[in-house]
């Protein structure tokens, strides 16, 4: 029997809540746990993006195209493009794709799944390790609302009425970040919304959307593979606020 609103909104937020809470704390198990932090672009030595971005996806099941807001999102944005610069993305795994029993999200982005010799069962715990320091790279939570200038970094916002406010927000085909329990702990690994998922917003940043390929995000299976990953038009990185 198929489930109709309100019935199935209330299952699907139960759901969706309950397992992407189940999905991404798994990153905790073998992550170096972050320190706190409230910095943004002004601070962050990591880049921020200045202006937008779209980046290519080749998988196995077709081409998806991602438009990047650094406006929104710079640091966030700003990391996955340095990600894809890097080539950090050819060869991994989507690790994780829930479909039932609704809609959810296609994850991928763990570094440790384009190694050969890491067992899939190891998917989904690793994160972006930088070769400069030998350590982890992790950003903070990044948030930003329609009447405000700038975002908030580290903080999740779970008022109503802010949410609503969010500049970007989990609409089908939204592009977010990963994360473990901690705020501040995303790092390589990411997500796309399979349909509107609305209790997570401002729980989770948003950097992006799908431009073109939701289709092909739909054909993805777990332990389908990025190909390669390309910047395909802007994605000017800047040290510091753009």
């Amino acid at each position: 029997m198929e489930l109709r609103s309100p019935a199935r909104r209330c299952i699907r937020r139960a759901f969706g809540s309950f397992l992407l809470a189940t999905l991404l704390l798994g990153l905790a198990a073998c992550s170096p746990r972050p320190e706190p932090s409230a910095q943004g672009c002004s601070t962050s030595s990591s880049p921020c993006l200045s202006g937008t971005a779209v980046v290519s996806l080749e998988t196995g099941k077709g081409k998806v195209m991602l438009e990047l807001d650094g406006q929104s999102a710079p640091l966030t944005a700003g990391n996955f493009v340095d990600l894809v610069r890097k080539g950090v993305y050819d060869g991994t795994a989507f690790h994780r794709v829930v479909r039932d029993p609704v809609p959810f999200v296609v994850q991928g982005g763990d570094p440790l799944s384009a190694n050969p010799k890491i067992s899939p069962d190891r998917f989904g715990s690793g994160n972006f390790i930088d070769p400069s320091s030998g350590e982890a790279r992790f950003i903070p939570l990044e948030l930003k609302l329609k009447s405000d200038l700038q975002p908030t970094y580290g903080q999740v916002i779970t008022s109503p009425l802010a949410t609503e406010q969010l500049s970007m927000n989990h609409q089908r085909g939204a592009v977010a970040m990963a994360r473990s329990g901690d705020p501040n702990s995303a790092s390589a690994q990411f997500y796309i919304a399979l349909e509107a998922l609305p209790e997570l917003d401002g729980r989770y940043a948003v950097f992006g959307r799908v431009k073109q390929g939701m289709d092909v995000v739909d054909r993805i299976r777990q332990g389908d593979r990025i190909v390669k990953a390309r910047l395909v038009e802007g994605g000017t990185l800047v040290n510091g606020s753009p």
